[in-house]
């Protein structure tokens, strides 16, 4: 892989709380930084004048990754702006919380079709490009939940589990290729995400006595993206606070 200065990343659902914090790291990295949202324009924006105003690079891209045609769309014009793309955060995620018996099926089928449709839609054309150009860095955003499962989240759970699954299987595709995949699983995190959950249940599970910080999960993911994590694929790596 070249130098930071000549790397180009994509991190989906980057406008806020965790994807924010990954594209503010690794820009400040060197890296040129595409700044993905789908919805929060205004949001996605003030990401990239943040990293310009740190003496960063950045653009924003908008792609809805339940859409094949949107993500083959995005990488294309990436590669036309920038002729290769090195790194592919997956981060962009929804919940849509319900307990089992009562969930209905449009809670299903958009949680999976963001969190595991969605690593298909824009993973795989980002692939072909990696296997070309012989080297790049995919990391995939899974959760604890993926891991012990949340009551009122099976949809979730499913989504971030099966993430996982997907993770360990291409790492074991492509890593002879220059390619790792690898995954990282966050705890609960002071993000927009978690702002309605009941702290007083949940941070007597969490050994370190705090919910963490979106920095905090970003450090992990720009290490797995350096030369000197290399060796590290198809692993999932807690950012959880000792609660998994």
């Amino acid at each position: 892989m070249d130098t930071a200065s000549n790397k180009t990343a994509l991190v989906t659902g980057a406008s806020k709380g965790i994807g924010r914090a990954i594209a503010l790291d690794l820009a400040a990295q060197g890296i040129f930084v595409f700044v993905n949202y789908r919805s929060d324009k205004d949001a996605a924006w003030a990401t990239m004048d943040q990293i310009h105003f740190q003496n960063g690079r950045a653009a924003v891209i908008r792609c809805d990754v339940t859409s094949q045609e949107q993500c083959d769309a995005a990488v294309k014009q990436i590669l036309e702006q920038r002729g290769r793309l090195d790194i592919l955060v997956n981060n962009a995620g929804i919940r849509d919380d319900h307990l089992f018996a009562m969930m209905k099926k449009p809670a299903w089928e958009m949680v999976i079709q963001t969190h595991l449709t969605g690593f298909y839609h824009l993973t795989r054309p980002v692939v072909r490009q990696m296997l070309r150009q012989k080297g790049g860095r995919i990391i995939n955003i899974s959760s604890a939940a993926g891991q012990t499962g949340n009551a009122g989240q099976v949809n979730y759970s499913a989504a971030k589990a099966g993430i996982i699954g997907a993770t360990k299987a291409l790492a074991r595709e492509i890593g002879s290729r220059g390619i790792t995949v690898n995954a990282v699983a966050p705890g609960f995190i002071e993000t927009g995400m978690t702002a309605d959950l009941n702290l007083d249940k949940i941070l007597p599970s969490i050994p370190v006595g705090r919910l963490g910080k979106p920095e905090e999960v970003a450090a992990v993911v720009s290490f797995l993206c350096t030369a000197r994590a290399a060796y590290v694929n198809g692993q999932v790596i807690g950012v959880n606070g000792g609660m998994v």
